[in-house]
């Protein structure tokens, strides 16, 4: 009888050892790494900070700088696209690290977040066809306005110092891309686009420059930061001492340039 007992805990304890060891390898990397993983949350379809390329690979400025942490800090980079509607659920049910992707320090929102110190200026600006006729905000009287939803630019727009502005126009219409706001705009179904100007610019770009028109005057001048879980400081702090890193190596500045955002960065780049 003894030995029957023997054998029994012998067999629950090796069967405890291997519930254990299953636990234990739960933070690796379906490739077997054992890299602390570090998923950043972000817009698929927002270049040049995050998008899909030609090629099906995520791309864009701040997932460059977001791989460069990752290979200083020898972490796992993991690219997650998200609903930018559920990004604050994601990261609070611990889905991902951080939110980084354009991501606005607005006033409404710098409680809510650990954030890194800002890095990027950015202006919410009016984009129009060269065509258009239109020059200034008095220009937009009456005309149908296109933005991404859930965008800063319609933060902007809906804020108490644009109250009159968006009660001059015929319509606000919220799109769910950039694609289909210009494809909106080229169709004549939309007067001008509200967007962040670092996209403007690269839509300009791609699309050709002499077709569009970036109004002078901003909407409203705003700084990009990284949003982490408030309870998260640490792993801001990690992030925030990597990126100061490459501030002062030249590497921040070297990434900016290849997406054509020198003008745009504000993380000093000197010593």
């Amino acid at each position: 009888m003894k030995k029957k007992i023997l054998k029994g805990a012998a067999l629950l304890m090796a069967l405890v050892m291997v519930i254990g060891t299953v636990g234990c390898g739960s933070k690796s990397s379906s490739n077997g790494s054992s890299k602390k993983k570090f998923i950043v949350g972000f817009d698929a379809a927002f270049p040049p900070y995050g998008y899909m390329d030609d090629n099906g690979e995520y791309v864009g400025f701040d997932l460059d700088l977001a791989a460069e942490v990752c290979k200083r800090r020898g972490w796992e980079l993991v690219k997650q696209p998200v609903d930018w509607d559920s990004k604050d659920m994601e990261l609070n049910a611990g889905n991902i690290s951080c939110i980084w992707n354009g991501f606005t320090m607005s006033s409404d929102r710098i409680d809510d977040y650990a954030w890194s110190e800002p890095y990027v200026d950015n202006s919410q600006v009016f984009v129009v066809t060269a065509k258009s006729g239109i020059k200034e905000f008095s220009d937009l009287k009456d005309k149908t306005v296109a933005v991404q939803a859930a965008s800063s630019a319609l933060e902007a727009l809906e804020s108490d110092d644009c109250k009159d502005l968006k009660a001059s126009f015929k319509a606000l219409e919220e799109i769910p891309d950039y694609n289909q706001a210009f494809m909106n705009l080229e169709a004549g179904s939309v007067d001008a686009i509200a967007m962040d100007i670092g996209v403007a610019n690269y839509q300009l770009e791609s699309r050709g420059s002499d077709k569009y028109v970036i109004l002078e005057q901003p909407i409203i001048s705003e700084q990009y930061g990284i949003g982490f879980a408030k309870n998260n400081e640490k792993l801001r702090d990690e992030v925030q001492e990597t990126l100061d890193e490459m501030r002062k190596d030249g590497t921040f500045a070297e990434i900016a340039d290849k997406w054509g955002l020198t003008d745009n960065v504000i993380l000093d780049t000197a010593e």
